[in-house]
């Protein structure tokens, strides 16, 4: 398999920690579609990373389908139930966790646009969706030591990567405090070698 991914791109981390947590091998080709040169456009029309390039050659974009594919290969551990309904609900958890990395990606890209053309309001908002998604996302892991089941799973991961994102990207947002079962899950999530081994270059 071949991963078509930036080193800070939050959504390819998130594929990567599967990938790791699976002991699946897979070709890395760093790629950033903000490049001039980049060929991600080639893999995927849409012109965004995560892109995964199996091993017949068919390419799956973007990651809550990338996931998705690579539970179908059987490597343990298994990143989504297999009960039907629970399983509903671990994607609930990743598109909960992922709509507050977009919302974080959707601020940051607001505020590195220039002076006149930036929109301060475009960015209150998101920074409010982010805080909403950071209190629901306290409320599920208050009193669990993983938000589905007795073991990390897909949910896990995304919310690990989305509160990794805010610290990268957002610091000054402190969602540590007042959301102790969010900090204490983040401790053990960013412990794990999948995501130290991850971790995006800074700046």
């Amino acid at each position: 398999m071949k991963l078509f991914a930036s080193l800070t791109s939050p959504y390819a981390r998130k594929i990567r920690i599967i990938l790791a947590e699976k002991k699946l091998p897979f070709e890395l080709v760093v790629d950033s579609p903000w490049e001039s040169n980049t060929q991600v456009p080639e893999v995927n029309p849409l012109g965004k990373v995560p892109v995964l390039i199996a091993d017949d050659g068919e390419a799956y974009f973007d990651s809550p389908v990338i996931a998705g594919y690579l539970e179908t290969l059987g490597a343990p551990p298994a990143m989504l139930p297999v009960d039907a309904r629970e399983a509903v609900r671990v994607r609930q958890t990743d598109a909960l966790a992922d709509g507050v990395t977009d919302a974080a990606v959707t601020a940051l890209l607001e505020s590195r646009r220039p002076d006149g053309e930036r929109s301060e309001g475009v960015i209150a908002r998101q920074i409010e969706k982010i805080k909403r998604g950071v209190d629901a996302m306290e409320t599920h892991a208050a009193g669990r030591t993983w938000l589905h089941g007795d073991a990390p799973g897909l949910g896990d991961v995304a919310v690990g990567v989305a509160l990794a994102y805010l610290d990268l990207r957002f610091s000054a947002i402190d969602w540590r405090n007042g959301h102790p079962a969010l900090a204490a899950l983040a401790e053990r999530l960013f412990a794990r070698p999948s995501f130290a081994d991850t971790t995006p270059p800074a700046g």
